[in-house]
């Protein structure tokens, strides 16, 4: 019997690509399965995510940079750690350029409007999707990102 072996993706393994606004998305892992989908994001001070609702825990960690919630008082900053339950609803903006966040997420993301109604939903698969074809627009091979 063999032991499984681990896997190292080096800093400059996988590419980011744009999301708007200058912000930056790579893609860690995929596991569909599992509803298991690991980011990491480089915002810019302004950058906002629409407001939503998880359907499984998240954990974020801040590296560099600082963002918040809207609906709280608290900032996130180079260092903090961040575990969002299932059914948290919030809307992210950042408030540093070169914000680097790095995000562990479980099921997926329901994208609501200002009234509460579903705008789109958002889960890892989709957002793997998103970034093979963005690679692929770039005329960058295909990423290795970690799926099964």
């Amino acid at each position: 019997m063999t032991n499984p072996e681990a896997v190292h993706i080096g800093r400059d393994d996988l590419p980011y690509v744009d999301i708007g606004d200058g912000s930056q998305l790579r893609v860690l892992q995929v596991k569909p399965k599992e509803g298991l989908w690991i980011v990491e994001n480089i915002f810019q001070a302004g950058y906002e995510v629409d407001k939503h609702k998880h359907t499984g825990p998240v954990w974020g960690y801040t590296r560099s940079g600082a963002w918040k919630y809207k609906e709280y008082d608290y900032v996130n900053r180079a260092g903090s750690f961040l575990y969002e339950p299932a059914g948290s609803v919030h809307t992210l903006q950042c408030i540093e350029d070169d914000t680097q966040v790095w995000f562990q997420m479980y099921g997926s993301n329901i994208n609501l409007d200002e009234q509460g109604n579903i705008t789109s939903v958002v889960d890892g698969a989709m957002t793997l999707e998103f970034y093979l074809a963005m690679c692929a627009d770039l005329g960058l091979p295909a990423p290795n990102v970690l799926v099964d």
